[in-house]
Order: C-alpha cells, then sequence, then structure tokens
C-alpha cells in the first residue's frame, strides 16, 4: 500500500474546504426556500458582490422587487424592513456561490504552478471548475422561473438545481476519497464484492431519485399537506391522488402525488438501507467496511425521524433545513460505504 504523498494530502484538504462550503451553500438554499426568500433578488450581477448600504439603495432594491409578482400578488404589505429580511437570505446565498468559485480558483491555480497536482487530476478539477460555473447559470435560471406571472419556483428547475448540487458534490468528494485512501481500486471483474456493489449503485441511485422527489415536494410546497403519518388523512391512499390528466403528470405536478411519492420511496428506501446495514455488519470483517456500513445504518435512522418530525410539524425553517443537510449527509456515507467496497 502506497502512502499518501504530501502534496495529495495538500490537494485534499482544499477540495475538503470546498466541500464544507458546498455543503454549506445547499443547506443555506433550503432555508432560502423555506423562508420565502429566493425572489426577493430580481437582477442578477454576476460581477457585483456589494448589498444596498444607503436608504436611497436599500429602496431602489426594493423598488425593483415590487415591479414583480411576487410582491404584486402575495406581499403586497411587506414593509422595507420585511424586505431586508428575506433579502439578506438570498444576498448570502449568492456570495456563497461566489466565494466558492475563488476558493477553488486560487488555490487550483496555485497548485498548478507548483506542480502540486498528480498526473491524471487536473482534468478532473478543470470539470469541477466548470460544473460550479454553469451551477451558478442554472440557479439563475431556476430563480427566473418566480420572475413571471406565477410568482413560485418551477419545481422542475428546482429540482434540477438540487439535483445538479449534489452530483458536484458527489464528485468531489469521490476525488477526496481517492485521494485519502492508498488502497488501489479494485476492477469489478476481479472484485470479490461484485454483486455488493452492482447493488449499492442501485441504492445510490435510489437515494438521489427521492432527493429529486423531495425537490418536488419543495418546489410545489406539499410538504404543508397531510401532515400526518403514516396515513395520509385518514387513508394510505389518499383521494385526488390520480386527479390530473394526461395522467403523468400526476408525480410532476399533483401535490398530493407528490408527497405520497417522496414519503413512500423514504420509507421503501429506508428499509432497505436498514436491511444493507445489517446484511453488510455480519458478511464484512475489514473495519473499513464495517465503518462505512455502520454510518449508513446510523444515517438512515436519523434522516427517517427527521424527515417525519418535519411533516407531522408542517416543515418548521430548522427541521426543513436539517431534513435536506441529513439528505446530503446519507448520500455521504452511502458514497463512502461505495468506496470501500470498490477496494475490495
Amino acid at each position: 500500500m502506497q502512502e499518501i504523498s504530501n502534496n495529495d494530502r495538500a490537494v485534499m484538504r482544499w477540495l475538503q474546504l470546498c466541500l464544507v462550503l458546498i455543503f454549506t451553500m445547499v443547506i443555506l438554499g433550503g432555508v432560502t426556500r423555506l423562508t420565502g426568500s429566493g425572489l426577493s433578488m430580481v437582477t442578477w450581477h454576476p460581477t457585483g458582490v456589494l448589498p444596498p448600504l444607503t436608504t436611497e439603495q436599500w429602496l431602489a432594491e426594493f423598488q425593483l422587487y415590487q415591479q414583480f409578482p411576487e410582491y404584486q400578488k402575495l406581499n403586497r404589505d411587506m414593509s422595507l424592513d420585511g424586505f431586508k429580511s428575506i433579502f439578506w437570505f438570498e444576498y448570502s446565498h449568492r456570495m456563497l456561490g461566489r466565494l466558492i468559485g475563488l476558493v477553488f480558483l486560487l488555490p487550483f491555480v496555485y497548485f498548478c504552478l507548483r506542480k502540486m497536482i498528480k498526473p491524471g487530476l487536473t482534468p478532473r478539477l478543470l470539470v469541477m471548475f466548470v460544473l460550479g460555473g454553469l451551477q451558478g447559470v442554472l440557479g439563475w435560471y431556476m430563480v427566473k422561473s418566480g420572475l413571471v406571472s406565477n410568482p413560485h419556483v418551477s419545481q422542475y428547475r428546482l429540482s434540477a438545481h438540487l439535483l445538479s448540487a449534489i452530483l458536484i458534490y458527489g464528485f468531489i468528494l469521490w476525488t477526496i476519497f481517492n485521494l485519502a485512501v492508498a488502497k488501489p481500486y479494485c476492477r469489478l471483474a476481479e472484485s470479490r464484492v461484485a454483486a455488493w456493489r452492482k447493488a449499492s449503485l442501485a441504492l445510490v441511485a435510489l437515494v438521489l431519485l427521492t432527493i429529486v422527489s423531495g425537490g418536488f415536494v419543495a418546489g410545489l410546497k406539499a410538504g404543508l399537506i397531510y401532515n400526518t403519518f403514516p396515513l395520509m388523512g385518514s387513508k394510505l391512499i389518499p383521494e385526488g391522488i390520480g386527479a390530473l390528466s394526461p395522467w403523468y403528470l400526476n408525480p410532476l405536478e399533483n401535490l398530493v402525488t407528490v408527497q405520497f411519492d417522496h414519503r413512500w420511496l423514504a420509507v421503501s428506501l429506508g428499509l432497505l438501507l436498514i436491511t444493507w446495514y445489517l446484511r453488510g455488519r455480519s458478511r464484512f470483517d475489514e473495519p473499513g467496511l464495517q465503518r462505512s456500513f455502520k454510518l449508513v445504518g446510523m444515517m438512515v435512522i436519523v434522516q427517517l425521524v427527521l424527515g417525519i418530525a418535519t411533516l407531522l410539524l408542517q416543515v418548521p425553517v430548522l427541521l426543513g433545513a436539517l431534513h435536506q443537510a441529513g439528505a446530503l449527509l446519507l448520500f455521504s456515507v452511502l458514497l463512502f460505504n461505495i468506496h470501500a467496497l470498490s477496494r475490495v
């Protein structure tokens, strides 16, 4: 087994910092949505960094906001102080995105000039940077969907924005695992746990599907109806679940169906991952693999509890943010588990 070089350690710590910032960005995005702050900035200034500083500047920003449907249809009684309270969430979200760009770019240039990046890693890092930039464009494309006649962000664009953030996060996390673990990758054809590795990929795909379905719940505010569990109201399958026509719109635009799909996807995934943990614990003796299965088992229980509590309490901001953080942590520990299996 090879030792991890000092250069690799430095690159790994830099990527870990970027990862923490992206994690914070995802959670702050969730808080921005939960507080109804996402449409408070109605223009996109890619190079602007300063918020309004004087009363005149605040009034000008507020007057811009007043020209759009969210103010005209939902917030006509909002004061300037009320506008400031929602503005700061969206402003912080955008500025954090720009900070992430700088935190990524400047050390990357330094490492390149010092020739500290191992062969083959530079193209991967460039892809990360480009994806980060595209994520910012996608974020503005999402916001624009709420600046038209219907003052609500499209659930399609919101879910796409969330999924792309998760995939970028996972891409960086996997790269960190590669740098941190000196044990070489084992080809699937030569692996003694090939079936486990294939099953793990299906599980992570199901995790991503469940996260996307949560994006649709968030975009449609479907978590504010049927705040009971396990029944929806007094029924397992509620009325109106197939009310839209054509039928395929129901999982995408029907609030009842969207919530039904997310809650039972989550429960099914939870049961699968608990089974995965129990079987993995009895199958593997290696300490690293044991730890990865234990983390999956622990995190899935935490996430199920958070999800049910968020639903029952009608999506308070704190619990909603914790539930989104839990989804990202569950995705993280499952990737850790998959990475450990890929070395066996």
